[in-house]
């Protein structure tokens, strides 16, 4: 069975139910784009020419074990950190000369919780929202909007501190995007939550790429990676690996993305 579901400008065939990028890349846009990027600390060198595209619209997983070099490359591509050499761009912009722009048009969420706690549910929208640069009335709407969606209205004046972790992450999430961002960088962003807190916030993330949001997820849950329209998987500051997780599973004749990535991981030299 063959059907194709919209990514942005473009097409991402799917065949049997997997994923599946086909010549329909050529439609869409690109919203990151890293050619040879490359960040050193001295004599180590912990992303090493590191090149791709992420396409609008588009769930991309960025894999790899600890120690690969992936939150290294992250930090780049958010305007956090200067490459040593290689170019790259996101949402347009470049990562040397214009991070506050990247700054202003993404939105990003740490594996650590990144909301203030002291704060409530309601104070802490109107907070980002405030630094995102939404109107009053725009910032009302929103936040009207997201509190009824994550059905938080009787906890909309609660500490956030008080909440379970799992709302905690869903919040933080929904914060990240109340401003539409072109691009989401999520940072292991279901650490530590239940499997079905886990499968709530991929609805969360699904939701977003339909509105047309691109999601840049790294994880450490191989069965979150089948969830992605895409995967690379880095090795030792290399991308090893780079496709559809249906793809990479007959490349590397694998039942599953935790064989895919046992298969590439288990050379690595380095860790955290």
């Amino acid at each position: 069975m063959e059907n194709e579901k919209k990514i942005g400008n473009g097409k991402l065939k799917v065949e049997n139910g997997e994923n599946t990028f086909s010549i329909f890349n050529s439609q869409l846009s690109t919203v990151i784009k890293a050619d040879k990027l490359t960040k050193r600390f001295g004599d180590f060198i912990a992303a090493n020419e590191v090149t791709f595209e992420v396409y609008a619209g588009e769930i991309f997983g960025f894999l790899g074990a600890n120690g690969a070099g992936k939150t290294t490359a992250m930090k780049m591509l958010c305007g956090l950190s200067t490459p040593s050499s290689g170019n790259a761009t996101t949402a347009g912009f470049d990562v040397y000369r214009q991070t506050e722009q990247i700054k202003k048009h993404i939105g990003y969420m740490s594996q650590k919780f990144s909301l203030y706690e002291d704060l409530t549910v309601i104070e802490n929208i109107q907070f980002f929202g405030g630094i995102y640069g939404l109107s009053d009335k725009h910032l009302k709407e929103k936040s009207n909007e997201l509190i009824e969606t994550l059905g938080l209205k009787n906890e909309a004046k609660k500490l956030v501190a008080s909440l379970p972790l799992g709302w905690k992450q869903k919040l933080a999430f929904s914060v990240a995007v109340l401003h539409e961002p072109k691009i989401v960088f999520l940072d292991e962003p279901t650490g530590g939550v239940d499997p079905v807190t886990r499968r709530q916030f991929w609805d969360l993330i699904y939701q977003a790429a339909d509105r047309g949001i691109t999601i840049f997820v790294t994880t450490h849950y191989m069965d979150e990676a089948e969830y992605c329209n895409r995967i690379s998987i880095m090795v030792d500051g290399v991308i090893e690996a780079l496709d559809t997780p249906a793809n990479l599973k007959q490349q590397y004749s694998a039942t599953s993305m935790d064989e895919v990535f046992y298969k590439l991981a288990r050379g690595a030299k380095r860790s955290e």
